[in-house]
């Protein structure tokens, strides 16, 4: 097996995400990596909250607390929100520890070594009523190109071209919104990307394990001509612009720029995993170390991914050190609420916190990965929500579950039947049929995680439950039971395999209900793998084996209900709770 490094984007700090940033990276590399375990590979799932710029500034003045205070506060929260839907990072980290301190600090010496860095003075807008320079993202104004009226300073979300803020017309403050602003100098520090154009595209060639999404994104970049981008801003809440100790002159009061230090963070949160528990962390990211043999994955939403192909590599090959490059990356489209667009900054949408008090965090995860945004947009909708549980899980799989679990407790003393080889029971072709069934689904359902293709791993889950469903509607142990014990015996043996094979495929996406079905039927912790075939077995053999694992006379209870169904009026509270269909 192998060794698996799996980095989700960091949310940021200004307030607990919302569901489409769930969807976008923490909850598919949470997916991922519980399959990837399943599997048997060593997996270390590291994310962390980005903790600098402006956005965090302005969160702590409407709080009224010191920057450092708003952090503290709301790192505590995210984690939260993030085991609440039992989200399995090996480690959650912080970008304003002083170990990112140290390698951002590290990396810019190695890239200006490099002569990958050049000091230079810009023009920036500065806005005289806020008395600051205004990042990229907090300059807004009219599109020199499609002429969009709410362009940003650093790219148009209408026509997609990156932008100067210095080029939008009309150019505002997108804090205050007061338009007194002026073009002044200041200087900064630009990593040279332009130099790096040709190295990042070859790069790019090769690589494997890429959505075209991804690819398409970070070749317009390179098309249109790469950008050195600055990697300082005029701020006070950040990492200082210093080496050793010491600051640059002339750059006493900037920091570096929040998109230079967060990816960074990635590699900065492993040494504080390793530091709290012992393990090596340059296996995982130093290829002269041992992490040539780690396959890298990166999950993300689509406006992330410039920054993961082209300016974080830059970084990275750009060192001349040896570090551990990405191996694929996962990116992923917007999930839109009621057709527009979720947003933390308008409180728009359902929030990690809100979703959980008014349904179990299973119900959320199922939903968000059967519907994952990955060749598209994915609407939400509360109406779309209701229908996908109370099919998926409430009918197929809770309804499963619950018929043959109780009736192995009525008929057969909630134990898994005993009858000797099923001697008066006959394998026949609802047998032979779940057989094929499984031999078929199975391996195709291991493909499609490693592919990381979620929403097929969600349908082929659900198309094996419904097939557990169908065996049972053929074999009618129940109808069999008068006449027949050991016929019913064998159906019911049968059924109550499938369930504990059901729990175990569940566990990447629905963990609660998993552990609840699997604890209901007694499978030991070391049972609950996905190594189903041996060296030397094949699928069907493996099916065989898996439809008789559960010892005889092996004591079962049928698990409280898994599911409740979600019912009209709950989803006419939540929309007129949280906006639905007029928001």
């Amino acid at each position: 097996m192998s060794r698996i490094l799996i980095t989700s984007a960091l949310p940021y700090i200004n307030g607990v995400k919302h569901l489409g940033n769930l969807a976008g990276s923490m909850l598919p590399a949470d997916v991922y990596a519980r399959a990837m375990r399943l599997l048997g590979h060593e997996v270390l799932y590291i994310c962390a909250t980005d903790e600098h710029g402006t956005p965090a500034e302005l969160a702590a003045q409407e709080a009224g607390i010191t920057v450092s205070e708003y952090c503290d506060k709301m790192h505590a929260a995210q984690k939260g929100a993030g085991e609440n839907f039992k989200l399995s990072y090996d480690y959650f980290g912080r970008s304003s520890t002083p170990s990112n301190h140290v390698l951002t600090q590290h990396f810019a010496h190695r890239l200006e070594a490099e002569g990958l860095i050049e000091e230079k003075i810009s023009q920036q807008v500065y806005s005289v009523d806020d008395k600051r320079f205004l990042p990229d993202r907090f300059v807004e104004g009219t599109c020199p190109t499609c002429e969009y009226e709410s362009a940003r300073g650093d790219q148009c979300d209408n026509c997609g071209r990156l932008l100067d803020p210095i080029d939008l017309i009309n150019p505002y403050s997108a804090v205050s919104g007061s338009k007194n602003v002026e073009i002044r100098d200041t200087n900064h520090l630009y990593l040279r990307q332009s130099l790096m154009a040709d190295r990042l595209r070859v790069w790019i060639d090769k690589a494997q394990g890429w959505p075209a999404l991804a690819k398409s994104i970070a070749y317009k970049w390179l098309d249109e001509g790469l950008r050195d981008r600055s990697i300082t801003r005029d701020l006070s809440w950040g990492i200082p612009v210093a080496h050793e100790g010491k600051v640059r002159e002339g750059f006493e009061e900037k920091v570096f720029y929040v998109w230079f230090d967060a990816p960074i963070e990635y590699i900065a949160a492993t040494q504080d995993w390793a530091a709290e528990t012992g393990n090596d962390w340059a296996r995982w990211w130093r290829t002269d170390k041992g992490a040539d043999d780690v396959s890298y994955v990166e999950f993300m939403g689509k406006d992330n991914v410039a920054f993961h192909t082209l300016s974080f590599p830059t970084t990275i090959i750009g060192s001349g050190e040896p570090w551990k490059l990405v191996d694929k990356l996962k990116a992923f489209n917007w999930v839109t609420w009621y057709g527009g667009k979720f947003s933390t900054s308008q409180k728009r949408g359902v929030f990690m916190d809100q979703a959980l008090s008014i349904a179990p965090s299973d119900y959320w995860r199922w939903h968000l990965i059967a519907n994952a945004p990955e060749g598209s947009d994915a609407g939400f909708t509360f109406e779309d929500f209701q229908a996908r549980i109370n099919s998926d899980l409430a009918n197929v799989l809770g309804n499963f579950v619950n018929r043959i679990t109780k009736y192995a407790g009525g008929k057969f003393e909630g134990k898994v039947p005993s009858q000797d080889e099923f001697s008066g029971a006959i394998w026949g072709e609802a047998e032979d049929w779940i057989v094929s069934e499984l031999s078929t689904r199975l391996p195709k359902l291991i493909e499609y995680y490693e592919a990381m293709e979620f929403r097929k791993a969600a349908s082929e889950t659900r198309a094996i439950w419904a097939a557990g469903n169908e065996y049972l509607t053929q074999a009618a142990p129940w109808t069999h039971y008068k006449t027949n014990i050991d016929q019913a015996a064998m159906g019911t043996r049968i059924g109550l395999n499938l369930v504990a094979l059901f729990g175990i495929l569940a566990q990447p996406i629905i963990p609660d209900a998993a552990e609840k079905i699997l604890s209901a039927l007694n499978v030991p912790e070391g049972n609950r793998t996905w190594n189903f075939v041996g060296e030397d077995a094949d699928w069907k053999t493996a099916v065989t084996d898996i439809l008789d694992a559960l010892p005889k006379d092996h004591a079962i209870s049928a698990p409280d209900v898994l599911f409740a169904k979600i019912e009209d009026g709950d989803v006419a509270e939540w929309i007129a709770r949280f906006g639905g269909a007029e928001a």
